[in-house]
Order: C-alpha cells, then structure tokens, then sequence
C-alpha cells in the first residue's frame, strides 16, 4: 500500500504505478463520486498536476488526464462542474505544504512529453511554474505566491479554470484508454425511455408512452449492436436540451432533435441525472473503442428480435398511430433483416 492524502470527499492512494483515488460515500459526497466509488488510474494517463487556491479556506490539487486516456472525461467533454470532477483533490489550506510536496512526487512520476519540457510542470520554472507568472511575484513564503495579495486572481488570469498543459506545451493524446470505464450503472431512466446496456455488445432503448415522441413510437423499441456504433454524444441534463445519441458507424442522415431521433433519449424533469447517465455514456464509449469493428454481417438480427419489432408495429398499427403504408414498408424492412 502506497501514501495516501485524504482530502474532502476524496483521497488520493499514490502506488508505484497508478494513482488510486477513493471516493466518500456521505449524504454531502457529489452523487457522481458515490457512483464512481473508486478510480486506479495509470500515471501514463495523465497529462499534468497543478496546484492552485480553492473556494473558502482550501487548496485544489488536479491531477489533469491526457487527452483520450479515460472514457468519462472523453464523454464528459468538459461539461462536468468542477464539484463533480473526479481528478480534483480538495485540501484545506493548513495542509498546502503537504499538498506541494505530493504534487511534486507525482510530478515526477509522470512520463515525460517529448518536446514538452516543463508542460506537465518538469521545468526549472519553480513549483508553481506558471502560476508564478501569472500571479506576477513569487511570495517570500516560498510558496509559488498562493498566499500573496492576488492569491483569487490566479483563476482569474487563466479565464476561471486551470491550463491542464501548462504554459503553452502539448500533450499527445492517448491512443487507447487507459483508464478503466465506471462500473456502473447500465441502465437508467431518460425523460423518454429506458436505456440499458449489457456491458458489452447491446445498448437498447425501450420508450415510454409518456415522454416518448411519435418518431420514436413509429421507430419501436430499439437494439444497437456496438459494433455498429463509432462513438456517443452527451449533453449534460444541466444544460439545455441534455441527451445521450449513440452515433451510427455508416454516418447516414439523422433528425436534428434527439426527440426525434431513434438513437437518442432526452433528458429532463429530474430524468438522465449527471450520475446516472454519465457512467452510463462512458461505459459504451468504452465497450465502442474496444470492439474489434469489424462489418457486421446482412441478416445478424435474431429472428425473435425482429419478430418482437413487427409485434410492437403491428400494435402501433392498430392504435392508428402507423398508417397501412407505413407499417407495410417497415415491417418489408424488418424481414429483410432476417
């Protein structure tokens, strides 16, 4: 067993080769962080560490991961809040020394960039680097200047967030992730239907009568083979018009709205939460990457699976919510299938 730093909501476990971070399980724990539980993440995933002031009394260490080395930051695509990023260590300040010591250990345990001399905080520029820069004095505490008069304006010279690369240096992305997807969940309740994953090979969506659009009823139920999907897009349920779409290998034409679209559920009025959806999202992207793509073979559907398809449109038929033509040319499509 390595060090361990134990911070708010958090700990950090430093092992010879992965940093192990621990996640509090307590009524005030971001819900995202209860999901998570635990997180061994690789020191080749990760790009940087900084070291900067925190809200009310407290210091952030962020460990920053390289491009493409973990599936939820890949889904997440920078909409988390900085309360829910899982890479974000918060101390309070009268464990700063301890913190720049620990910063400065997993420093240098992280391999170096070519090129990049100083990007992941390598340089000869202090142990504050670029903050120093910024903060425009170098503190007489020795301290990177955190304790200086500007200590809040250190945030504010980088636009309100950290530079994840440093001052200027590139960090190559990952060509495979590195870091394992969350374990959970597979399923969750959008405002328009269940998603649910096997853990492997089937995402599906099953809609609901109460949310689900006319497009989606017309549709049925849906099943999508990973390994004819290329990639996913989330948009956070704290954003407007927040959706989890499952984007389609052959690149054809898809509706603009996800309402309408087959391959995507909506979120809204408390349904697709941030920790419910994002695992979820991250666990298909990774299971998508790790496919061997290979074509999927004419006629892979199961007989049963397209035989529930015409069942399901036949009872839309009936309803009067599929007209004679429609539900003729589907259920034409679906027998091809087979």
């Amino acid at each position: 067993m390595g060090d361990v730093l134990a911070g708010i909501h958090a700990a950090w476990e430093f092992e010879s080769d992965a940093l192990v971070i621990r996640f509090e399980r307590g009524i005030r724990t971001p819900k995202l962080y209860q999901v998570l539980r635990e997180r061994r993440v690789p020191y080749e995933a990760l790009a940087s560490v900084t070291l900067a002031p925190g809200k009310r009394g407290t210091v952030v260490l962020h460990a920053v991961p390289r491009p493409g080395a973990d599936p939820l930051m890949e889904a997440a695509a920078g909409q988390l809040k900085e309360s829910s990023d899982p890479y974000r260590l918060v101390l309070p300040t009268d464990r700063e020394t301890l913190a720049e010591y620990y910063r400065d250990e997993l420093r240098a345990l992280l391999p170096p960039e070519p090129g990049a001399a100083g990007a992941a905080g390598h340089g000869a520029g202090g142990p504050y680097d670029g903050l120093d820069a910024l903060d425009g004095h170098g503190g007489p505490d020795g301290h990177g200047g955190l304790h200086g008069p500007d200590r809040g304006g250190v945030l504010d010279a980088l636009g309100g967030a950290e530079d994840p690369y440093g001052a200027g240096g590139a960090v190559a992305p990952a060509e495979r992730f590195l870091v394992a997807p969350p374990s959970g969940p597979l399923s969750f309740k959008a405002y328009d239907g269940k998603a649910s994953f096997d853990g492997r090979a089937e995402v599906s969506f099953r809609w609901f009568w109460t949310g689900a659009s006319s497009e989606k009823w017309k549709a049925g139920d849906q099943t999508f083979s990973v390994r004819d999907l290329c990639g996913i897009e989330w948009r956070s349920p704290d954003v407007f018009d927040g959706h989890l779409r499952l984007l389609a290998r052959d690149g054809g034409p898809r509706p603009t709205q996800p309402d309408h679209d087959p391959a995507s559920v909506v979120f809204g009025l408390g349904y697709g939460l941030v920790h419910e959806s994002l695992p979820f999202a991250a666990a298909v992207l990774a299971a998508i990457r790790s496919s061997d793509r290979a074509p999927v073979p004419v006629g892979s559907r199961t007989p049963g699976a397209v035989a529930e398809r015409i069942r399901h449109l036949g009872e839309l038929h009936r309803a009067g919510l599929v007209t004679d033509e429609e539900f003729s040319t589907k259920k034409a499509e679906l027998l091809a299938e087979l």
